[in-house]
């Protein structure tokens, strides 16, 4: 019997400690997205143009995804998974946009592996909202 008090308390002090190393790491993970957004709109702020150009805009973009699902996963405990596709789709048009002249001149087939490669990922946001939609229980929230 005594045996079995040992191994529930020991079952609660892991479940407290996973707990905790939970938080304290969605505290640093939301805190290096803060810290790096902050530092790259302060980057910005200072181009000699004068203005933010759309690779700038479209980072800040992923910084705000990385922020919201960072804030979905502290406050649900689940991965919004449809978040990480908006981030590549995002990473992959701020690659068209900043190194298409590259792109090109390697090999044009490129653009269109990026371009179908955005299509993929917005189809699979499409079927993965659409899924959620459909199949989730009122007991997931």
């Amino acid at each position: 019997m005594s045996n079995i008090i040992i191994k529930e308390k020991i079952d609660q002090l892991g479940d407290m400690l996973i707990g905790l190393f939970h938080i304290v790491g969605l505290f640093v993970i939301g805190g290096t997205i803060v810290w790096s957004a902050v530092h790259e709109y302060l980057v910005i702020m200072q181009h000699e143009a004068g203005f933010a150009s759309l690779k700038d805009i479209l980072l800040l973009f992923i910084y705000l995804e990385l922020g919201a699902m960072t804030g979905i996963y502290f406050k649900t405990h689940k991965m919004p998974v449809v978040f990480l596709i908006f981030i590549a789709i995002t990473a992959i048009t701020r690659f068209l946009v900043i190194d298409m002249k590259s792109l090109v001149a390697h090999d044009k087939l490129n653009v269109i592996v990026m371009v179908l490669a955005i299509l993929v990922l917005a189809i699979s946001a499409g079927v993965l909202k659409y899924t959620e939609n459909k199949y989730q229980s009122d007991n997931d929230y």
